[in-house]
């Protein structure tokens, strides 16, 4: 449940402030309210949904002020990623980047938005795990996952994807053992990403069945 939840909010399926009801949510996965419960506390520490008392549990919706605070964590963050991953790199490292790579040129040239956009974030949590430091992966994942929602708030989901040339030039440096532009270039990246935020939209009337049924 906590996957195919997460997978659609990673995908821009389920948007910010959707209402992720316990009586639909229990329908659709065939459990107990009690489970669904159980999943939407553990989703909510890890700060993809949020729980009201008396209105139940939606889809987070960070606010202007979050998204600010969440792209000022990732530049302190990603350039000490990137720089640990130079020192540690190697030719399994390498190959798994190239794959990812692969993958998100394969999706946008099939143009299946979902694939590109749910790659386009695991990108930056698969540096942080060839990195090797369990802490840098557990903040980049919370991280990866406010910015899906910042963008699925403030841009389409198509603009605002990383653009897999600047992500293939992150890559080359750091297979080129350039520490120092590999940073740079990251911090470029997330410049772009952080320009192209715009005003929130509507995530009301999602059709919970649909988005998750098929998933």
């Amino acid at each position: 449940m906590a996957s195919r939840i997460a997978t659609a909010i990673h995908e821009h399926r389920l948007l910010p402030g959707t209402k992720l009801g316990e009586d639909r949510l229990a329908s659709i996965f065939n459990t107990s309210r009690a489970r669904v419960r159980e999943v939407l506390a553990r989703m909510a520490r890890e700060q993809m949904v949020e729980l009201f008392p008396q209105r139940g549990a939606f889809v987070a919706k960070p606010s202007i002020d979050q998204a600010l605070d969440v792209f000022e964590a990732r530049r302190l963050i990603e350039p000490g990623v990137v720089q640990r991953l130079v020192k540690h790199v190697d030719s399994t490292k390498i190959r798994r980047l190239q794959a990812h790579l692969k993958a998100e040129r394969d999706a946008r040239k099939n143009a299946d938005k979902r694939a590109t956009v749910r790659l386009s974030g695991e990108f930056h949590v698969l540096l942080a795990e060839l990195a090797g430091n369990s802490a840098l992966l557990r903040s980049m994942r919370e991280l990866s996952t406010l910015t899906c929602l910042t963008i699925s708030l403030y841009e389409s989901a198509v603009n605002t994807c990383c653009l897999v040339d600047e992500h293939e030039a992150v890559v080359n440096a750091i297979i080129a053992g350039n520490s120092e532009q590999a940073e740079q270039l990251m911090l470029k990246h997330l410049d772009h990403i952080q320009g192209s935020l715009r005003l929130e939209a509507d995530a009301d009337g999602a059709d919970l069945e649909e988005i998750l049924g098929d998933i």
